[in-house]
């Protein structure tokens, strides 16, 4: 039983909440926050751009050249968390993950400094080469902080914990967006200061996330020291008898001996690991290709055509950031007793409804009065279906699919999927909005359907299950012992078909 569980595993005691707190906000708090720090101070940073290059050619400088600069300003960040989700096996097998985090500290306090002297340096390359180095800081946080807070969570703990790095996300956002008024640092003196903030987070963690322990999975089962996985363990737990996960983590250990560390080639081409794999991609696809950056990017313009006050959009920006945090603190109590699964189907179909709505609204808020009010219905709807399960949940079942040999792979590969589907649509949905307008969301709708398909009929739920556990279950589906390369062949051509069924739907 669960309580059963809390008495053997332990609950959260203060090690392992400070832990968990110094490293979400040292990383994901970073991640959330450069998301959004440049959006408010936009005009200023055009602004800038526009007076560097004046000042170097002594003529203004042409309308597309900006916008492509801007552009190119924007997409860096996104750039830069692939290049950082493509370093994180490496790292977190030759550092560790604390040392991996501690490491990545280098990716945020420089680029800050870099952002804060842009404008005295008089250079907008500056800014451009720093938002690249953040994105990799980024890059790495958003996969390392699920990993390490997996491990060193116990079971009956891991989705909770697993969400507080979402959580941190949506507060850095939340934060970027109250900084971001005007009368606070949005503007033009302000602005410098504002992208410069994001080094003290880094600089926190780098005091206190080394009185920590290390992942005891990492010292155990891949460094072979179970002295100091034993004392982290007693130190996490709060009690000495620990020989209980020991002995989990050595069974563990012992049935991934013979296949050894995964690369991420060799990953793509381990049978016994394809659903789990799959789910992943689709998972990470699903989340960044469910319309989420579309919506937030059509939601000033919704709420200046429901009469807010151009003014005042700021606030209401502000306020939707808060609706966000609500969710996720919401999804950090009930993730343990509604399960993983529930909140992503729950999830993907609020957002597919909304999408769908929208589509609607927008279509006929010109000639409704009271149409534009129920866009914004629609967007707050969106924001909190996938605040609750596809924003949130993806990093904690990779922790859970995966075990330890497999995870650093897959959390490489969840990373670059991420990345690479976050810039492909923010560099195709401004032709999408020109091309299709408000129709943009049925295509976002029709992700989250086929996303919610895919979730229902093959990913099993994780909660409260050992790593061990959870592999068991999807070896169920893999079956590769008795599958023959005819069988193989057979159920490729029964998923393509089920997919293209799906499609045509």
């Amino acid at each position: 039983t669960e309580e059963q569980d809390h008495l053997r595993y332990g609950g959260l005691t203060k090690v392992l909440v400070l832990a968990s707190l110094v490293a979400a906000f040292g990383s994901s708090f970073q991640y959330g926050y450069n998301v959004a720090a440049v959006n408010s101070p936009a005009p200023f940073m055009q602004d800038f751009y526009n007076k560097t290059y004046i000042s170097r050619y002594n003529e203004p400088m042409a309308e597309n050249l900006l916008t492509l600069l801007w552009s190119v300003t924007v997409s860096m960040f996104p750039l830069g968390g692939l290049f950082g989700s493509l370093m994180v096996a490496p790292l977190v097998n030759k550092l560790g993950r604390k040392g991996t985090l501690l490491f990545n500290n280098i990716f945020s306090i420089v680029p800050a400094i870099m952002m804060g002297a842009s404008e005295m340096a008089k250079s907008y390359e500056l800014i451009i080469l720093a938002r690249i180095i953040v994105g990799i800081c980024a890059g790495l946080s958003s996969n390392v902080v699920p990993m390490y807070l997996g491990e060193l969570a116990p079971k009956n703990l891991r989705g909770a914990l697993g969400i507080i790095p979402q959580l941190f996300i949506t507060v850095g956002i939340l934060v970027a967006q109250v900084f971001g008024i005007r009368s606070l640092l949005g503007n033009k003196t302000g602005w410098t200061i504002m992208l410069g903030l994001t080094a003290i987070p880094a600089v926190i963690q780098l005091i206190f996330l080394p009185f920590f322990p290390e992942s005891p999975r990492y010292m155990l089962i891949q460094k072979g020291d179970e002295e100091n996985s034993r004392k982290a363990l007693k130190l996490l737990r709060g009690w000495e008898d620990v020989d209980e996960e020991i002995e989990e983590m050595r069974l563990e250990d012992q049935s991934e001996q013979a296949e050894g560390r995964l690369s991420v080639v060799s990953l793509l081409t381990h049978k016994s690991l394809r659903w789990q794999l799959l789910t992943i991609i689709v998972l990470n696809m699903g989340q960044q290709l469910s319309g989420v950056n579309a919506i937030y990017y059509y939601a000033d313009s919704i709420y200046g055509s429901a009469g807010v006050n151009e003014q005042n959009v700021q606030y209401v920006t502000a306020g939707t950031g808060a609706v966000n945090v609500f969710m996720t603190i919401t999804a950090v109590f009930i993730v343990e007793s509604s399960g993983r699964r529930l909140l992503l189907l729950l999830g993907f179909g609020i957002c597919c409804g909304a999408c769908v709505l929208l589509t609607v609204a927008l279509n006929f808020q010109a000639s409704l009065s009271w149409m534009p009010y129920i866009s914004i219905i629609c967007v707050i709807i969106y924001v909190m279906g996938h605040a609750i399960g596809p924003k949130r949940i993806p990093a904690v079942v990779t922790t859970e699919m995966f075990m330890q040999s497999a995870r650093p792979a897959a959390f490489m590969l969840g990373g670059v999927i991420h990345w690479l589907s976050n810039f492909i649509v923010g560099l195709i949905f401004p032709f999408m909005e020109v091309g299709l307008g408000p129709f943009s969301f049925l295509l976002f709708s029709v992700v989250c359907f086929v996303t919610l398909i895919y979730l229902l009929m093959v990913m099993p739920e994780t909660k409260n299950k050992t790593f061990l556990e959870v592999s068991q279950m999807f070896g169920e589906k893999n079956n590769p012992e008795t599958e023959t390369w005819e069988e193989d062949l057979k159920d490729n051509k029964v998923i393509l078909e089920g997919i293209e069924k799906i499609t045509a739907l």
